[in-house]
């Protein structure tokens, strides 16, 4: 498995364990694939994480669209 963009491992630092649990997979598949970065959102029970095209590899967008 790749390793972590430096972004994301300080992202994950510190943050509740159901957090980590919803969005280090899709982390861990931006990192593999080398290509796009990862969304964030905000939904009513947590967190949801996507890869996302439009944000840059390595790099972390968050919003609550």
């Amino acid at each position: 498995m790749a390793d972590l963009p430096r972004r994301y491992a300080r992202y994950l630092d510190g943050k509740d364990p159901a957090v980590v649990e919803a969005v280090r997979p899709v982390m861990e598949q931006s990192a593999a694939e080398g290509r796009h970065g990862v969304r964030i959102r905000s939904i009513p029970d947590g967190v949801q994480a996507v890869i996302d095209e439009a944000t840059a590899y390595g790099r972390i967008s968050e919003g609550s669209d």
